[in-house]
């Protein structure tokens, strides 16, 4: 069994605050539910009675009917335990009607700690975050990082290792399956079909599902780079299939809401202010995307960036794209007091490329840090106080 340590640390930590609602929220098939199991079995382990802990997994056939509010209510109270705390795991708890009022109601009584887990970020909007401002906590979580994915893989070759991570991603259920080709591809087409029609098309009511997948394969194409809603219907009219710029919109906000794309805003760093337009969107699991568009080829940097964006994720930095006058850094990091300054590219040993790297980095006029992450081995690593690190010691680093 794939043990997230970090997510379950992380979790245990809110053990016993009764008052908040544990949210595991996540793309599909990231692990949620192998993490709500991980939890049970450490809650046992700290000598929790099973008769305390309640675990619905609602993807379970044992659990059809339990689709009504009121079911779900009746279920759970004829189980809560007479003596001490009762540890309530309900997983893909969207599945239930009306279910934000049977957690609620559940949240009152101080002796039952609550863990609920879904697949669409609407899960903490509407109902829920009006019964429970202020009294939930989310732990969002993401596929394998690289350090997870070699480790879990068990491979030692860090190059042959990163190769394979780039190509079909960190979903934790590949690690179980055949490294065949065709069977890695046909579980990520099925992971990518499951989020568009359970995650979006039928949540949404959508109907014309080939625009959507239209869209979704226009920012898998051009991840990392600036998009609009305007630039994506001008796109698809031009192919031939007349869309709204609102309807786009409503599209990407729908994405964001599956957790299968982050949006990245841009920060003007001399104004500092966020941008209204032109953000960038990452794609959660590059794997995801190798089976949306195919191997993309020769956008390798652009898949570097997205590892990187996502990583800065995990490390719990918020993350802004820069830009200074007419030129850009990839991301700006914030974590508390810690603010980075960071370009990605695959190499910089053409002079030409280097220094267009550090333009952009020596521009604002401020003392934090800067850093260049490239694929190359370089015999010194400072460029007047601008530090270069290889993306793989990045990655399997705890510290920059």
């Amino acid at each position: 069994m794939i043990t997230r340590t970090q997510y379950l640390h992380h979790i245990t930590r809110y053990r016993d605050t009764h008052d908040l609602v544990k949210v595991i929220s996540g793309v599909r098939r990231s692990g949620k539910s192998l993490l709500m199991q991980q939890l049970h079995e450490s809650l046992e382990q700290q000598g929790v009675p099973s008769s305390s802990i309640i675990h619905i997994n609602f993807e379970d056939f044992t659990y059809r009917t339990v689709r009504e509010a009121k079911d779900l209510y009746s279920h759970i109270t004829s189980m809560l335990s007479k003596r001490g705390t009762t540890y309530i795991l309900l997983d893909e708890i969207q599945m239930v009607k009306d279910w934000q009022e049977v957690v609620n109601s559940l949240r009152l009584t101080r002796r039952n700690d609550i863990y609920i887990t879904g697949s669409n970020a609407t899960l903490l909007s509407g109902t829920m975050a009006t019964l429970l401002s202020g009294r939930y906590v989310e732990i969002r979580m993401l596929p394998l990082s690289f350090s997870e994915f070699l480790k879990f893989n068990d491979i030692n070759d860090t190059g042959s290792g990163f190769t394979r991570y780039i190509r079909q991603g960190g979903l934790p259920g590949l690690v179980h399956l055949p490294q065949e080709s065709d069977i890695i591809m046909e579980y990520l087409k099925g992971v990518v079909n499951t989020i568009v029609v359970k995650d979006i098309s039928t949540h949404a009511q959508i109907r014309d599902i080939d625009i959507l997948h239209k869209v979704i394969g226009f920012l898998a194409s051009n991840i990392g780079q600036q998009v609009t809603a305007t630039r994506i219907a001008h796109y698809l009219t031009s192919t031939g299939r007349k869309v709204s710029i609102e309807t786009v919109d409503n599209y990407l906000r729908l994405l964001e809401e599956a957790f299968i794309f982050y949006r990245a805003k841009r920060f003007n760093i001399k104004g500092k202010e966020l941008m209204k337009t032109n953000h960038k969107f990452y794609i959660v699991d590059l794997g995801l995307r190798h089976a949306l568009i195919g191997s993309p080829g020769d956008d390798f940097g652009a898949a570097l960036e997205n590892v990187v964006f996502f990583e800065l994720i995990r490390r719990g930095y918020q993350v802004t794209v820069g830009t200074y006058q007419d030129y850009e850094i990839d991301f700006i990091a914030h974590r508390s007091e810690e603010t980075l300054y960071i370009q990605v590219c695959a190499s910089i040993l053409d002079e030409t490329t280097r220094e267009r790297e550090l333009r952009s980095l020596r521009l604002p006029d401020d003392n934090y840090p800067r850093l260049i992450l490239s694929m190359d081995t370089l015999p010194f690593s400072n460029f007047d106080g601008i530090r270069q690190m290889h993306i793989l010691d990045f990655l399997l680093s705890t510290e920059m």
